[in-house]
């Protein structure tokens, strides 16, 4: 048995690796497309994000809620913000139109000056302030009733379309998946010219 020539070594080898290449190719790509169910030949065929996106929203609102996001994580947040200004803010914004009708009033009008009003809420969000922990001890006891973080995110992943889950995917996995490819294409090289060295061998043996 003659043994390979260049030719052999080239093309057993590089068929190999487009067919390696194309396989994991098509396996990515089947990871969302078909975006909608198709009917080929007797089966649906649907790309597996796209079938399994309820689970797939179930799974990553119980990694969020459980492990990511919790509601001491957002208590703890809040305490890094200006806590006082923000309350002199919202103050400023609740008191001004009551502070604008009371100043039509006689005697009552004159007595509520700019400086008594930012007094008054000056002594207010000191008051809070000195009740700070307490505040954000009685948020967080509001959010663990209120705020469901698993449930929350579980909705908005499956409110997602295909399209978009794809694209947010991508954003975060497109070059291991395109190593993937290109992985597939290696092996399929490697794969050919093992076969074209099993070939030389069994030449030489026979």
């Amino acid at each position: 048995m003659a043994a390979p020539d260049l030719w052999t070594w080239i093309t057993i080898p590089a068929i190999g690796g487009l067919i390696g290449w194309s396989t994991n190719w098509l396996a990515v790509k089947m990871i969302f497309r078909p975006l909608q169910p198709r009917r080929i030949l007797f089966f649906k065929v649907q790309g597996l994000v796209g079938r399994r996106q309820q689970d797939l929203a179930k799974a990553i609102g119980r990694v969020v809620g459980s492990h990511l996001v919790e509601h001491r994580d957002v208590v703890r947040s809040l305490n890094k913000l200006d806590f006082g200004g923000v309350l002199a803010g919202v103050l400023d914004k609740g008191l001004a139109p009551k502070v604008q009708e009371l100043r039509g009033l006689p005697l009552i009008g004159g007595f509520l000056t700019e400086e008594r009003v930012a007094g008054i809420r000056d002594s207010i969000v000191a008051s809070i302030m000195e009740h700070k922990e307490a505040v954000l001890d009685e948020v967080e006891k509001g959010l663990s009733k209120g705020l469901d973080v698993p449930t929350l995110v579980e909705k908005k992943v499956a409110a997602f379309s295909v399209a978009k889950l794809e694209t947010l995917i991508l954003e975060v996995a497109s070059r291991e998946l395109r190593a993937i490819e290109v992985l597939g294409g290696v092996l399929g090289v490697l794969i050919g010219l093992a076969q074209v060295g099993f070939l030389l061998w069994h030449g030489q043996a026979a």
